[in-house]
C-alpha cells in the first residue's frame, strides 16, 4: 500500500463526505433519534451512495489506496458495507475489493467485513463473525458458519479472536451495560 497522494483526490473527497454523513445518520438511528421522515431521507442517502460507488467501481474498479488514499478507501468500504438493499452490488463490490487486497491496494480486514455482510444480506451464514445484531436484549452474532473454527478463520485475515471483538463492541454500544431503549440494528464492525 502507498502513502503517496491519491491519484483522484476529487473522488476521495466525495467518498469521505458521503461516508461521514451516512455514519452520522446511522449513529442517530441506533440511538433512536430519528423521525419517520429522517429515516426515509437516510434510506435515500444510502441508495444515492450506492449509485455513486457503483459508478466509481464501473469506471475505476475498487477505489483503493493508490486511487483515493486510505481514508477514502475506507469510506468506499463503508458505503459498500451499508448497501444492504442491493445484495448483488455488495457481492460484486466484495469481488472487486478482493482483487484490490490481492494487489496490496486495500485491507483484507475490510474484505472480511464486506464478505460477511454480503453473505448475511444474501441470507447465508457469515464466515468471520464481523456482523452483529444490536437489539434491546444486547448484542449477538448474526448466523455464523462453523462457529467452532471462527477464530482460526479470523486469524487468517488479521482479526482478533471473536470473544475479544464482542467484548469491545459490547463496551462501545452498551457502555453502562444496558440497552433497554435500543432498536434492533445490524452492526457492521466486530473488529
Amino acid at each position: 500500500m502507498t502513502t503517496d497522494e491519491p491519484q483522484r483526490p476529487d473522488l476521495a473527497r466525495e467518498l469521505i463526505t458521503r461516508a461521514t454523513d451516512s455514519t452520522a445518520h446511522r449513529a442517530k438511528r441506533v440511538r433512536d433519534q430519528l423521525d419517520a421522515v429522517q429515516l426515509g431521507q437516510g434510506r435515500h442517502t444510502e441508495h444515492a451512495n450506492t449509485a455513486v460507488l457503483r459508478r466509481i467501481l464501473a469506471e475505476h474498479d475498487w477505489p483503493g489506496h493508490r486511487l483515493v488514499g486510505p481514508d477514502a478507501a475506507r469510506a468506499a468500504w463503508r458505503i459498500a458495507l451499508h448497501s444492504d438493499d442491493d445484495p448483488a452490488f455488495q457481492r460484486a463490490a466484495t469481488t472487486l475489493l478482493a482483487r484490490a487486497v490481492q494487489a496490496s491496494d486495500a485491507l483484507v480486514q475490510h474484505w472480511a467485513h464486506l464478505h460477511d455482510r454480503a453473505l448475511i444480506t444474501s441470507g447465508r451464514d457469515q464466515e468471520y463473525g464481523t456482523q452483529l445484531l444490536l437489539h434491546a436484549d444486547g448484542i449477538e452474532l448474526c448466523p455464523l458458519r462453523a462457529p467452532e473454527s471462527v477464530d482460526t478463520r479470523r486469524a487468517t485475515v488479521g482479526l482478533p479472536p471473536i470473544a475479544v471483538a464482542l467484548k469491545a463492541v459490547r463496551r462501545r454500544y452498551t457502555p453502562d451495560g444496558s440497552a433497554d431503549e435500543t432498536p434492533t440494528v445490524v452492526l457492521a464492525g466486530a473488529t
